[in-house]
């Protein structure tokens, strides 16, 4: 999400301009811009509502990037062209850090990103995107959509003047790209690993050493051997930054982000400014952005595993039964921390191990018994 970790790949970019560059600036609908020369007086006699979108991602990266744009395509499409939101990617507008504040202030009307990316603000956040050994993407979708996970949601975000949607998920993310074979506990002593976050904090437990990176610096570090191991996303994103050539060997399942959830978060006087029809849209543009990234995702790494496996030689290995013991034991210390750290995060913390847990049996029985059965059928 990770990521997440796009984050530090645009920080460069996105310190030339911040939320003080622009604070102070109406950015309603256009009926209140009316001095803006931007936009045209044909427009604004039309109702023509024009908005502006402040991202954490690079221009029309792959994936991530592409989700804003879908979503603001839904709804320029449903409304007819009456709301036409502007999609900037980190920097444009603001640095991508900055997203969350500028749409909290009104300095932008909505953002997309990563929800644990604000966890400065609240721990509570990072329970809206994923935690280790936490929700899958369909098991995060359940629970927002309809376990009670967007109030909680709601509330959360109410106290920085935002209001939440789901718009985007990579699926399962991979356990991370590695110069050496893992094949015990004792492997992980001393390793040094690009992983920011609650995911880090858990290879420091293992006895390694967590890296925070930026995107951009990760493939150098590589090559270096400044870091002896990073993980990213998934085999999409990590082929098209090169990281089989220095670190050829690639582990899962990833425990950090088994389903990272990405957002939409809009003004929420801005909402409230909205029509219930005109609502009603934004909620379908959000879920449309979801569910074709979540289908994009699936079908890109597909491609890319195979040509990470066909063209380059690279085969996909496992951790070890022990090894995913142990971090799952981690984990668990770990975001139990973080969910006591207040009393409102520990209201969501509380509310989403019990929607987990009572997930597991379903998630197992159904999906994890038909995958294992499926691959002893076709590899017969």
């Amino acid at each position: 999400m990770k990521r997440r970790h796009i984050l530090g790949a645009v920080a460069a970019v996105a310190t030339g301009t911040g939320v003080a560059a622009v604070l102070g600036k109406d950015t309603k609908s256009v009926t209140k811009r009316t001095t803006d020369k931007t936009i045209p007086a044909p427009n604004i006699a039309k109702g023509l509502k024009q908005f502006r979108m402040a991202t954490t991602w690079p221009k029309d990266f792959p994936g991530l990037g592409q989700m804003p744009n879908r979503f603001s395509k839904a709804l320029y499409e449903m409304s007819e062209g009456r709301i036409d939101v502007k999609v900037y990617a980190a920097g444009e507008l603001v640095g991508a850090l900055e997203s969350f504040d500028a749409t909290s202030t009104g300095a932008a009307d909505m953002y997309h990103g990563a929800e644990y990316y604000w966890q400065g603000k609240s721990k509570g956040f990072s329970f809206f995107t994923a935690v280790p050994m936490g929700m899958t993407a369909s098991e995060i979708m359940g629970w927002i959509d309809h376990g009670g996970g967007q109030k909680l949601w709601d509330d959360l975000s109410a106290d920085f003047n935002i209001k939440p949607f789901q718009a985007g998920n990579t699926g399962h993310q991979t356990g991370g790209w590695f110069k050496r074979e893992i094949n015990s506990l004792e492997d992980f002593k001393g390793l040094k690993m690009r992983m920011p976050g609650l995911g880090g904090e858990v290879i420091r437990r293992l006895g390694g050493a967590a890296v925070q990176l930026s995107g951009g610096e990760i493939y150098q570090a590589l090559q270096s051997g400044s870091i002896d191991a990073t993980e990213w996303v998934g085999p999409w994103n990590d082929y098209a930054f090169g990281f089989y050539r220095e670190a050829p060997y690639y582990y899962a399942p990833g425990f950090h982000e088994p389903g990272a959830s990405l957002a939409v978060g809009i003004n929420l006087n801005v909402w409230n400014d909205f029509t219930a029809s005109e609502q009603a849209m934004i909620k379908f543009a959000c879920k449309a952005a979801n569910d074709a990234s979540l289908g994009e995702y699936t079908y890109e790494n597909a491609k890319a595993l195979n040509i990470l496996k066909n063209d380059h030689g690279i085969a996909p290995r496992f951790f070890s039964e022990d090894i995913m013991v142990e971090i799952g034991k981690i984990s668990e210390d770990v975001v139990r921390e973080l969910g006591s750290s207040d009393k409102r995060t520990r209201k969501i913390y509380d509310a989403y191990l019990a929607a987990r847990n009572e997930y597991r049996g379903w998630t197992e029985m159904s999906d994890g018994r038909y995958i294992r059965a499926r691959q002893v059928a076709l590899d017969l």
